[in-house]
């Protein structure tokens, strides 16, 4: 059996799309698979339990029957992190926990994924960060990267170095048009001449880029206040108006397929906002309802306009979460990064030496 665990240096890396679709892929090809993801950290609450919608999705594409409390042995919740540091939780007791869970799961499977959590170092509070549930499970580490400049690879050389003989490789995601041929010409090179080998690069697709303006005030729970504007409209990124109408305009005007948070008695931001081609929608926060010119203007340009009651900081908080999470929630983007990985790096190599 092989065992491959999937991290990052970094959040919104992609690796929950990546672990599912390669647990997807090899189901595929009549090979039996297992998913766990031993720490919980994308967490929400349903139905008076915390839980990470990851294993949640996993269950659905792979159609897993293993309970949660098996696929995600540790939640780790901002309660249990508090509770560790106060030494109220056993590391031995925690490590048994995931060991048995893993047996569970790992019985009559020819491969073994497990999704990281959060970032390679999480879990370190209770001597269970990625590389010590590697040890832990006798797991390989496949890396997941951005890949944006080339100081980004001090993470990744840092990250190595961590890891150590247990790194299978390193995998970047979303690599844009521009950037691949650096990669490929220069980066994987220089990683290669430092003992690291690179799986490949999967190049940025806008379908997996972002989420929708619906998708976002969902997560917000904000008010549409022009229902006629198109709510499938990409945001990728996003940007706070809280300077001046006439430096706010020249930011906005920098950015691309983002969501301009301000208050909503700032109709200036808001103005200055809607004169940016980029501006995919308003989030108006503390509950302020902009003047009708604004909204006119919003609905004349197709721009929609998102309501909150929350303050600015708190809003700011949820739509970098949202932004992060990006759009791994939907079977969809599994199905799309499994045809991505396909298309980009020799999959069945990467199980082969296991």
């Amino acid at each position: 059996m092989s065992t491959i665990l999937v991290t990052s240096t970094e959040e919104g890396t992609g690796k929950t799309a990546i672990t599912i679709a390669l647990a997807k892929l090899l189901a595929e090809r009549d090979e039996t698979v297992g998913y766990m993801k031993p720490k919980g950290t994308r967490l929400e609450s349903a139905v008076g339990k915390t839980r990470d919608e990851d294993p949640m999705l996993a269950r659905e594409v792979l159609g897993l029957d293993a309970p949660m409390h098996t696929l995600e042995p540790i939640v780790y919740s901002p309660t249990f992190v508090q509770e560790a540091i106060r030494g109220r939780e056993s590391v031995d007791a925690l490590r048994e926990r995931l060991r048995d869970a893993f047996d569970e799961l790992a019985e009559d499977t020819d491969h073994m994924l497990l999704e990281g959590g959060g970032r390679l170092w999480t879990g370190g509070i209770v001597e269970l960060a990625d590389t010590d549930v590697a040890e832990l499970l006798d797991a390989q580490i496949l890396l997941v990267s951005g890949y944006d400049q080339p100081e980004d690879i001090d993470e990744v050389l840092a990250a190595a170095a961590d890891i150590g003989d247990r790194l299978r490789g390193v995998l970047f995601n979303n690599v844009s048009g521009t950037d691949l041929d650096a990669l490929s010409e220069d980066i994987m090179p220089f990683l290669d001449t430092r003992g690291i080998e690179t799986i490949g690069a999967v190049p940025h697709d806008p379908a997996l880029a972002g989420v929708t303006v619906d998708e976002l005030a969902s997560s917000l729970g904000a008010q549409i206040l022009t229902p006629d504007a198109p709510r499938d409209r990409r945001v990728e990124r996003f940007s706070v108006g809280a300077m001046g109408a006439e430096a706010a305009l020249k930011q906005f005007r920098r950015t691309r397929a983002s969501a301009i948070i301000t208050g909503g008695d700032r109709s200036d931001i808001q103005t200055a906002a809607l004169q940016a081609s980029g501006t995919a929608c308003l989030v108006l926060t503390g509950g302020y309802r902009p003047s009708q010119a604004v909204l006119g203007k919003a609905t004349d340009r197709g721009v929609p306009v998102l309501l909150v009651q929350t303050d600015t900081r708190t809003t700011i908080d949820r739509t970098e979460a949202r932004l992060r999470s990006g759009r791994t929630q939907r079977p969809e983007t599994v199905e799309q990064m499994a045809r991505l990985l396909e298309e980009s790096i020799d999959t069945e190599s990467l199980f082969e030496r296991e």
